[in-house]
C-alpha cells in the first residue's frame, strides 16, 4: 500500500504552484476549476512520483499556524545531500523565506533545515 498524494489548502494557488516548481522541481498538471463551487487545484508531481495537491476555494477560513499544534505539520523533501540542503536553504533565505531551524543534524540523525513558505507552511529540507 502507498499514499497516493497529500493535499494542502492555500490562499494563493498560483504563488504556491510557482514556489514548488521553482524550489522543489515540481511538475504541474492543468488547473482544475469547478465553476459552481469555486474550487481550484493543481496536482504537483515530484521526481520520485510523489504528488501534492494544492487547492483553494473562496471560503477558506484563516487560523493561526503553529509548528507545535496537532495534525499534519510539515512537508519534508529529501534533496539528496547535505550540500543540497545547505544550498537550497541559502537560496530560499536569499529570496526572503524564513528559516526556522538548521541546517543541522537532528538528534535522530537527519540533516535538515525548516523554512516557512509564503503562507506560513513549514517545509523541511532533508537528506
Amino acid at each position: 500500500m502507498t499514499i497516493d498524494h497529500a493535499a494542502l489548502y492555500v490562499k494563493d494557488l498560483e504563488r504556491a504552484k510557482t514556489f514548488f516548481e521553482t524550489y522543489f522541481n515540481a511538475v504541474s498538471n492543468e488547473k482544475y476549476h469547478n465553476k459552481t463551487t469555486g474550487f481550484e487545484s493543481y496536482f504537483l508531481s515530484f521526481d520520485d512520483h510523489t504528488r501534492l495537491e494544492i487547492m483553494t476555494k473562496p471560503e477558506l477560513s484563516e487560523h493561526e499556524k503553529s509548528p507545535v499544534s496537532w495534525g499534519f505539520i510539515h512537508l519534508a523533501f529529501n534533496v539528496g545531500s547535505k550540500e543540497e540542503v545547505d544550498a537550497l536553504t541559502d537560496r530560499l533565505k536569499a529570496h526572503g523565506y524564513t528559516v526556522i531551524s538548521g541546517p543541522r543534524t537532528t538528534g535522530d540523525g537527519y540533516y535538515e533545515s525548516c523554512i516557512l513558505d509564503a503562507e506560513g507552511n513549514m517545509i523541511e529540507i532533508t537528506v
